[in-house]
């Protein structure tokens, strides 16, 4: 049996981006019973170095949209400065979820050969489509994801491993 290039990457996105906006509406309640300052949540890092919640999921949107547009020929989303809200970072979630589910599998699926080349000012990366999804956007998509959840763990956030795959 044979996994397709859709198969790894719009089905796997879409329920994990669901995981994604159901951890910030924990989040949300959380921090609205806490009376735990929004801005303070969404700038928490996990070191100095690092991103911040609101970047971390920002830019779980980013690799799923910009996994799919490269490999699908779609238009990827525009997406803003940070968000400063977890109703504004749930939105973000939200447009990423409409979009990927906006790819179709013919548009997806046989690109695992096709020439795909992320740039990055003057820095050119080239990949074929495979390598591309399963060397590059997937781990990123999932380091991010991890990170943001792991974000909201140290700061006390009640989420469990069931909350992190989407599980009822």
């Amino acid at each position: 049996m044979t996994i397709s290039m859709y198969q790894v990457s719009v089905p796997v996105f879409l329920r994990n981006l669901n995981a994604l906006a159901g951890v910030l509406d924990k989040a949300a309640a959380w921090a609205e019973a806490r009376k735990f300052d929004q801005a303070v949540l969404l700038g928490t890092r996990l070191y100095p170095d690092m991103f911040t919640l609101n970047v971390q999921v920002g830019q779980v949107c980013t690799h799923a949209a910009r996994g799919v547009a490269m490999l699908s020929g779609l238009a990827q989303p525009e997406f803003g400065a940070p968000e400063t809200t977890i109703a504004a970072l749930k939105e973000r979630v939200t447009k990423t979820i409409d979009f990927v589910k906006s790819a179709k599998e013919a548009q997806i699926d046989g690109t695992e050969d096709k020439d795909v080349v992320l740039k990055f000012g003057t820095r050119e990366m080239p990949f074929k489509g495979q390598a591309f999804l399963v060397g590059f956007t997937l781990p990123n998509f999932f380091f991010h994801y991890t990170t943001a959840y792991n974000i909201l763990r140290s700061l006390g956030l009640e989420v469990g491993k069931r909350d992190f795959m989407g599980a009822p």
